[in-house]
């Protein structure tokens, strides 16, 4: 029977994901696409410490505060719109108070900074090639926090200025963490406020700067995120509601191809034991006071319990504190 897509299956990964590989995920919004799946079940992984962060400038100035373990002072942040923010950071750190805010971001850098240097792996998703820099500094900026849009100028990084950076990053990166490795991958979310043709050249700017690090560095990956939204998903049913994002079906398909590029069959079959409690603690039922729900409960209790010592390396007291909270 003849096909009817083109069907993208990435090779499989020297290297391999497991339990007890130390990830941190920093990028766009689709970075959270996988990195939040990645936490939901259990695996050792800290996502986006600085929020959402789109262009390649942005995430390598907040790879270099963790590098440095940056802490922020009253002088790094600014104040605007009656909330203190950081242009380094997503609205999510924003605060009314000074000292929230920067007790939020120092936080988060600190403990972000401390797992960067054990993690085994770094991935790292460039959603465009577009950049905001604010004129008063010259930064660019990560997050524009609703400042008028006269305050910054709009510029678009070429592949030498992000090659060139980035380079100077992963001997930095290799430098602090010698088994580090970094799987690059572009965000298959369109920026249509860019219009098409600028977002198709900001994406092939991206990749074309991705694959000149392939070729120096033996220690970066490339996942085809986009390729496979682009052309293995090239309908429309696949996208959200907006036409730009990928629904829930194509970030399940795209998870499944991530998860069978990088994981061991030993890591699926723990995703697998994983997976049920996930969804049981999900669960809501109809009459929580039941015999039957109890019952229900119990089981999930004896379940953890069991997977806590097969599992020995993985944390489960959350999970078990909500079950037997619920009893």
């Amino acid at each position: 029977m003849k096909s009817f897509r083109t069907t993208i299956q990435p090779e499989q990964s020297n290297y391999k994901i497991s339990y007890q590989t130390p990830v941190l995920f920093m990028g766009s919004c689709f970075t959270e696409n996988i990195g939040d799946k990645m936490q939901a079940l259990k695996f050792p992984a800290i996502v986006n410490p600085f929020g959402v962060l789109y262009n390649p400038a942005s995430v390598r100035k907040g790879m270099e505060i963790l590098i440095d373990q940056k802490a922020f002072t009253p002088d790094d942040i600014g104040f605007f719109n009656e909330q203190w923010f950081s242009f380094y950071h997503d609205t999510e750190f924003s605060h009314p108070e000074q000292q929230k805010c920067l007790d939020k971001i120092n936080g988060s850098i600190k403990l972000a900074a401390s797992h960067l240097r054990k993690s085994k792996y770094l991935i790292i998703t460039f959603g465009t090639a577009w950049v905001y820099k604010y004129l008063q500094t010259e930064q660019i900026v990560s997050n524009c926090h609703k400042i008028p849009a006269k305050e910054f100028e709009r510029i678009k990084l070429g592949v030498e200025d992000i090659f060139v950076e980035w380079a100077k990053l992963i001997n930095r990166l290799t430098e602090l963490n010698k088994n580090l490795k970094i799987i690059f991958t572009v965000s298959p979310v369109r920026h249509w406020k860019d219009g098409a043709m600028q977002n198709q050249l900001s994406k092939s700017t991206l990749i074309l700067a991705i694959h000149q690090l392939i070729k120096i560095f033996k220690n970066v990956d490339y996942f085809p995120s986009y390729e496979i939204m682009m052309d293995d998903l090239r309908d429309y049913r696949f996208y959200a509601d907006d036409m730009l994002h990928p629904s829930n079906e194509a970030v399940e398909y795209i998870w499944d191809q991530f998860a069978e590029t990088y994981f061991e069959e030993r890591t699926k079959s723990i995703i697998h034991d994983i997976y049920k409690i996930v969804q049981a603690k999900n669960h809501r039922p109809l009459n929580p006071h039941t015999e039957q729900h109890k019952r229900f409960l119990n089981a999930q209790v004896k379940q953890v319990e069991r997977l806590s010592k097969k599992y020995p390396f993985m944390d489960l007291t959350q999970e078990l504190i909500f079950f037997k909270e619920g009893l």
